[in-house]
C-alpha cells in the first residue's frame, strides 16, 4: 500500500490530511516532531512525505537538506504558513519537490502527492520511449519527430528532465548550464527557456512541456511522460 508521512505538529490539520489521504486508500503516518523523522525514514518504507517547515527538534529546511544529503529521491512536498518568495525559494532550493502555503485545500494536497507518486512510475522517465535525449548530437526525439539544441539548451532541458516535476530556480538553472562561474541575469535564462519551449512546439505543438512558477522559477512536466 502507498505510503504518505505527514509530518505536522498541528494534531487537527495532521489527522485532517490523514482522513483525505485514507480516502484515497492510502497508508498514512503522523510524526509531529523534526527530529523523529531521519529514525522513522531509516526503519520504514515512505511513498511521499507531507513536510511541515516549523517543527519542534527539528525544522523541514534541515530535514529536507540532510536527505537530499544522503541522496533520497523520496518526494518531498513542504507545507508552511510562511508564504514570503524567500521562503518558497529556499524550500526548493534544498530540494524540496513542490511547495503548498497554509491555508490550504486538503484536496489539493492529495492532488499535488498524485503527481509524485504518477513521476515515481517508470513512464515518468526520460528514458521512456516517447522522449530522448542524445548527448552525443545535442538533440531531443519525441516519438518519431526530432529537433536540434545548443549546447546551453541540452543542458537546460537534461537537468529539468531528470527531475521531472522538480521546480528549479533561475539561479540552479543557471549553474547547471554555465559552469564556468560567469554571471548571467534571470533574463537570460528565460531567453533561453523561451528558445527552447519555440523548439520543443515543433516536435510536440500540443504539449507544455517546460513550465514557469510564478516568483520560483520553472519545471518539466508533462502526464505523457
Amino acid at each position: 500500500m502507498t505510503h504518505i508521512l505527514i509530518v505536522e505538529d498541528e494534531v487537527h490539520l495532521a489527522n485532517t490530511m490523514a482522513d483525505y489521504l485514507k480516502q484515497e486508500q492510502y497508508q498514512t503516518t503522523i510524526l509531529e516532531r523534526g527530529d523523529e523523522v531521519l529514525p522513522f525514514l531509516e526503519q520504514q518504507r515512505v511513498d511521499v512525505m507531507l513536510l511541515d517547515l516549523m517543527l519542534p527538534g527539528m525544522n523541514g529546511v534541515d530535514i529536507c537538506r540532510q536527505l537530499r544529503k544522503q541522496n533520497s529521491p523520496l518526494p518531498i512536498i513542504m507545507t508552511t504558513a510562511r508564504v514570503d518568495e524567500i521562503d518558497r525559494i529556499l524550500g526548493l532550493e534544498i530540494g524540496a519537490n513542490d511547495y503548498v502555503c497554509k491555508p490550504y485545500s486538503p484536496r489539493e494536497v492529495v492532488a499535488r502527492v498524485k503527481v509524485q507518486l504518477r513521476l515515481k512510475q517508470p513512464n515518468g522517465s526520460h528514458n521512456g520511449d516517447q522522449l530522448k535525449l542524445n548527448e552525443d548530437n545535442l538533440t531531443v526525439a519525441i516519438e518519431d519527430n526530432q529537433v536540434q539544441l545548443t549546447l546551453v539548451e541540452f543542458k537546460l532541458l537534461q537537468k529539468m528532465v531528470k527531475q521531472t516535476g522538480r521546480i528549479f530556480t533561475r539561479n540552479q538553472l543557471m549553474d547547471a548550464i554555465y559552469d564556468d562561474g560567469r554571471i548571467v541575469t534571470d533574463r537570460t535564462i528565460d531567453s533561453h527557456v523561451k528558445k527552447l519551449r519555440q523548439k520543443l512546439s515543433t516536435i510536440t505543438p500540443n504539449r507544455n512541456l517546460i513550465h514557469a512558477i510564478y516568483g520560483c522559477g520553472y519545471k518539466f512536466q508533462s502526464e505523457d511522460f
